[in-house]
């Protein structure tokens, strides 16, 4: 195979042991029209039900004492939710929404994090046929102007608002919500009447069963916003039909689901899809447990995320680059943790970013020192408008940035732009058009075969073999030219700064557009930069990224990345550290944690010009010893 000199084909020795799992590893048909690629499974998805909600309904009859959702209370203890009680509450509030009149022209917005009472909201609206939007908390609860949970409300024009806790989004709510806009809560108050949860679990269901079996497929079950590479996030109308078809596609590519309902103990926010649609979505549709865990890979936030993983053995476990690098240094020194973790996990997926080779080996040996085996790591590719799975890592090559090969019914095609292969999808989980945006700019989000056009490049795996898969690399969008007409490779040269970089780079904003020499803005990981420059915890940022240690460090990893670069646009010319954290009101960065590169170039341009500055030499900025003598 013709993988990359960073990555390892280890993974492809036939000594190594595996956790046994049945995975679905269904070739690839594979044919070429000119210079145009396509690409899709030699297997095609089941049936699959009309609606999400049907699974509830089955299992509610199947195995109706089962936790469907289960959340850790005040006192410590695990409070559940059979698959029996959550169809109790979706046909109440189901019947409190169309008492209420409520539509896809006045759906149901719903402010609050993942918990019991958001899951059963969401269910209720489902069950009724109303959509609903889970909006990012932070929109209400770190943003400082509200500007995109505004922006949200207006698209969307809702007829209710949901938000567990009043009190918490009250400054939200008072300061953007319509008058006659209802809000709904199961404790707290703000500015304006509450109408608590409780009403709407003690209705009586009357029409709402015959409301939900009048639901079709392309019928709306959410809407979910993207992150964007503006300000203003798009809302995706995701239907019943895009779900299902994904949820069985799902199903097809990891067939265990069948064999052992599925458990989850998982953060990832149910605003995203990932974590709303991939994730919660899995549980319900496999009859499986999701609980929830309130950690993430932030700070100590992690703590409560092991703490979890010590009580729950989850049977697949999700997650973010960060939070299997956070997990894995934790696995090394808590034998507690250990014994429940591996006791019954079968495959590890990650998603959102690509996973360094180096946490992706550091993984596998404290797997394999644990249990005489490795278990998968998997990954794929997807995104809030193909609700979200498209490619899977079913084949046996597995390394860093390899995404694989369609999943069954998803039909892709690779299209020559800007000197690389554009992914482009089609099937019946890729959305039809963006919500209430004009039919003109909806249609160039596809091609004139109805291909949605992704922005994703992709490469084979082995150029000379393209059945097995393919590679992350980069967003077309994110390359540019320097001044001597060079492009430059956004994404890849991203992957290697922090994979090298590790543990001390959280992401990099490659610069240099029209300049002679490629530079790095760099967000380090603070906490790790204050140890290594061995500084107090009280220690500002800019203490810290100005401590001799860490600059040295970087002045180093420089050298070392430019002793492997090819020419110049492969060549770090200078970075610079930045102390201000990505701002989620510019747009910065997503409540995911993702970074978005044209924003942060935007609204840090004095800095990016001072770095590149051909008379002036950036006092702040790490320069590779060629540039400035």
């Amino acid at each position: 195979m013709n993988l990359q000199p960073t990555q390892s084909s280890v993974d492809n020795e036939t000594s190594v042991r595996y956790r046994d799992v049945r995975i679905g590893s269904a070739p690839a048909r594979v044919r070429r029209e000119a210079d145009v690629w396509y690409m899709e499974s030699t297997a095609q998805p089941g049936a699959y039900p009309k609606r999400l909600t049907d699974r509830l309904a089955s299992g509610a009859q199947q195995h109706p004492d089962r936790w469907l959702v289960a959340r850790r209370g005040a006192d410590g203890a695990w409070r559940g939710i059979s698959y029996a009680q959550m169809l109790e509450h979706a046909r109440a509030i189901g019947q409190a929404l169309l008492d209420r009149k409520l539509s896809a022209e006045r759906p149901v917005a719903i402010l609050s994090g993942n918990d019991l009472e958001h899951m059963m909201f969401a269910l209720g609206a489902m069950w009724a046929g109303v959509p609903y939007a889970p909006i990012s908390p932070a929109y209400s609860l770190v943003s400082s102007d509200y500007g995109k949970l505004r922006h949200a409300l207006e698209l969307l024009t809702p007829g209710l608002v949901f938000a567990t806790d009043a009190t918490a989004f009250a400054a939200a709510i008072d300061t953007t919500l319509l008058a006659d806009v209802e809000v709904v809560a199961a404790t707290g108050s703000c500015g304006r009447a509450i109408t608590n949860l409780s009403t709407l679990l003690d209705t009586a269901p009357t029409t709402v069963d015959a409301a939900h079996e009048a639901i079709a497929a392309d019928s709306i079950a959410k809407f979910l916003f993207t992150s964007g590479s503006t300000m203003l996030p798009k809302a995706v109308p995701t239907t019943h039909r895009m779900l299902c078809s994904n949820q069985q596609m799902l199903l097809e590519t990891f067939p265990q689901f069948a064999d052992e309902p599925p458990v989850l103990v998982d953060w990832l926010p149910w605003n995203h899809t990932f974590g709303g649609s991939h994730n919660a979505g899995i549980a319900l549709y496999n009859g499986g447990t999701l609980y929830i865990d309130d950690g993430k890979p932030v700070g100590k936030k992690f703590d409560e995320t092991l703490r979890n993983l010590r009580e729950i053995a989850p049977t697949i476990y999700f997650n973010v680059p960060k939070g299997w690098e956070e997990l894995t240094s934790a696995l090394e020194s808590d034998a507690t943790l250990r014994e429940t973790f591996f006791s019954r996990v079968k495959v590890y997926f990650f998603a959102g970013a690509g996973l360094s080779q180096a946490a992706w080996d550091r993984l596998q040996q404290v797997t394999e020192r644990h249990c005489g085996e490795r278990i998968r790591i998997m990954a794929g590719l997807g995104m809030t408008e193909t609700s979200p799975s498209c490619l899977f890592t079913t084949l046996p090559a597995m390394c860093a940035g390899y995404v694989g090969v369609p999943a069954p019914g998803c039909e892709v095609k690779l299209v020559p732009v800007a000197g690389k292969l554009e992914a482009r999808f089609r099937g019946p989980h890729v959305m039809r058009g963006y919500w209430r945006m004009d039919s003109a700019a909806t249609a160039k989000s596809f091609d004139e075969e109805g291909y949605y056009c992704s922005g994703d490049a992709l490469k084979f795996v082995d150029p000379q073999q393209p059945e097995l898969g393919l590679m992350f690399d980069g967003r077309i969008a994110e390359d540019f030219k320097l001044s001597s007409g060079t492009f430059v490779s956004v994404g890849p040269m991203r992957a290697r700064v922090i994979s090298a970089g590790a543990p001390y780079v959280q992401d990099v904003v490659v610069t240099g557009l029209n300049c002679d020499d490629v530079g790095m803005l760099v967000f380090p990981r603070l906490d790790d930069c204050r140890r290594l420059a061995q500084l107090p915890e009280s220690a500002s940022a800019s203490e810290i990224v100005n401590a001799p240690a860490v600059r040295q460090f970087f002045t180093e990893l420089l050298e070392r990345l430019n002793r492997e670069s090819t020419g110049g646009a492969t060549t770090i010319a200078r970075l610079r550290l930045l102390h201000v954290a990505p701002s989620l009101d510019l747009g910065e960065i997503t409540d995911k944690g993702s970074i978005n590169q044209r924003a942060v170039l935007t609204h840090r341009a004095e800095l990016v010009h001072a770095l590149h500055d051909p008379v002036r030499r950036d006092p702040d900025a790490i320069y590779a010893p060629h540039v400035w003598v």
